[in-house]
C-alpha cells in the first residue's frame, strides 16, 4: 500500500438513522440497529451514532437517548452516542440528565453530538418546543450550559444534573453550514460535518473550524469528522442496484413524501425528473458506491482532500444482510485487506 492509501487508516464510525424498511416494522428497525452496532463492534468501528428525527415515517430515531441505551446495553466496547441531539428541541438540563444517566450506566462509552436544526418540519418543531422562541444566541449558550452541568465545578451550583454532574461527557458539534464550525473551533470541541446530505459548505466549514480553533479542556488540537454515504458490494453493479434505495430515500425527502426505505429497483429511469435527479445527485455528492476497489479510490481522494481525522459512514440499504456486508467490506478497505 502506498503512502497516499495510508491516509485511509483513520477511524471509521457509523451514523444510523434507524430506517424503517418497506414491508417491515418499527421494532425490527430498532433490532436491525442493534445488530448493525454489534457487527460494527466486531469489525473495529470506533463509534455508533444515532440521529434525532421526528414525525418521519421512514425513521424511528425520535427517542434518541432511549435507542442509545438500547444499543449500549447490547454491545460491550464501541462508543455510542447521538449524531446528534437537536439541542433547540430540548432544555439543556434534560439533555444533561439523560446523557449523565447513560454515561453512568455505560462509563467512557457515551458521546453527546449536538445539532441546532429541528430534525423535522416546522410544525412538528413548534410542537416539540411549545412556546420557546429560538434566538441566534440560544445554541452557543445552551452548549455552554451543558458543559457546565457536566463539569466538576458545578457541584456547588443551585441547578445540577444528577446523574451527570462532574462526568464531563464529551461533546461534539454537528453542522451542515459554517455556523457550528466556527462555534466548535471557538469552544475547542470536535466538529462533524453532515456531508452525507448537505455537501455544499464542507470545505469552507472545515477551514473555518481549523482557523478558529482554541485549545480547551476537552481538546488541545482540532478534531474534524465528516459523514459520507457508502454502499459497498462485491461488484460495482450490485452496489449500484442496492444504492437505488438510498436514491429513492433522498427523492422522498425532496418530495416531502417520507415513506419507509424502498426496495431497490433495477433502474431509476422514469422514477424521477431530470431536475429531481440533479437535486439528488447534488445531495449525494459524497456518496461512494461500488466494489471495494472503486470505493477505496473515492475514499482515499476524499480523505486526502479534506484531511479529516475520522470518517463517519451512513448507509441506506434495504436488505439487512447487504447492509451488514457493506460495512464489513468497508472495514476491510480501511484495514487494507
Amino acid at each position: 500500500m502506498n503512502k497516499e492509501e495510508n491516509l485511509i487508516n483513520i477511524p471509521f464510525s457509523i451514523l444510523d438513522l434507524v430506517p424503517v424498511i418497506e414491508g417491515s416494522s418499527h421494532k425490527r428497525a430498532m433490532e436491525n440497529s442493534v445488530a448493525l452496532a454489534q457487527h460494527a463492534e466486531k469489525l473495529g468501528y470506533k463509534r455508533f451514532w444515532i440521529s434525532e428525527h421526528h414525525n418521519a415515517e421512514s425513521l424511528v430515531s425520535s427517542a434518541t437517548p432511549l435507542l442509545i441505551g438500547y444499543v449500549a446495553e447490547n454491545t460491550k466496547s464501541i462508543r455510542v452516542g447521538s449524531g446528534g441531539v437537536m439541542l433547540p428541541n430540548h432544555a439543556p438540563l434534560i439533555v444533561a440528565e439523560q446523557f449523565g444517566t447513560l454515561a453512568t450506566l455505560y462509563p467512557d462509552r457515551i458521546d453527546l453530538g449536538l445539532g441546532r436544526a429541528p430534525g423535522t418540519d416546522q410544525v412538528t418543531a413548534k410542537a416539540l418546543r411549545r412556546e420557546r422562541m429560538e434566538t441566534v444566541n440560544d445554541f452557543p449558550n445552551d452548549v455552554q450550559e451543558l458543559q457546565q452541568y457536566f463539569s466538576k465545578t458545578n457541584k456547588n451550583s443551585l441547578v445540577r444534573a444528577i446523574p451527570g454532574d462532574g462526568l464531563e461527557v464529551p461533546l461534539y458539534l454537528l453542522g451542515s453550514s459554517t455556523y457550528s464550525a466556527q462555534l466548535a473551533g471557538a469552544l475547542g470541541l470536535p466538529y462533524a460535518f453532515a456531508s452525507h446530505f448537505a455537501p455544499t459548505h464542507l470545505h469552507d466549514a472545515l477551514g473555518l473550524y481549523h482557523s478558529n480553533f482554541e485549545n480547551s479542556k476537552q481538546l488541545t488540537k482540532p478534531y474534524a469528522m465528516a459523514c459520507v454515504n457508502a454502499v459497498v458490494a462485491d461488484t460495482d453493479e450490485e452496489a449500484e442496484y442496492l444504492a437505488t434505495s438510498a436514491k429513492l430515500f433522498m427523492l422522498n425527502i425532496i418530495r416531502n413524501t417520507r415513506s419507509p426505505l424502498p426496495r431497490p429497483v433495477k433502474s431509476m429511469n422514469g422514477l424521477w425528473s431530470p431536475m429531481e435527479e440533479a437535486h439528488v445527485s447534488k445531495m449525494m455528492q459524497y456518496t461512494f458506491i461500488g466494489s471495494q476497489e472503486t470505493v477505496r479510490k473515492k475514499l482515499v481522494k476524499f480523505i486526502s482532500e479534506t484531511r479529516v481525522d475520522e470518517v463517519i459512514v451512513a448507509a441506506q440499504i434495504h436488505n439487512q444482510e447487504a447492509r451488514l456486508r457493506s460495512f464489513e467490506l468497508l472495514s476491510e478497505i480501511r484495514e487494507g485487506v
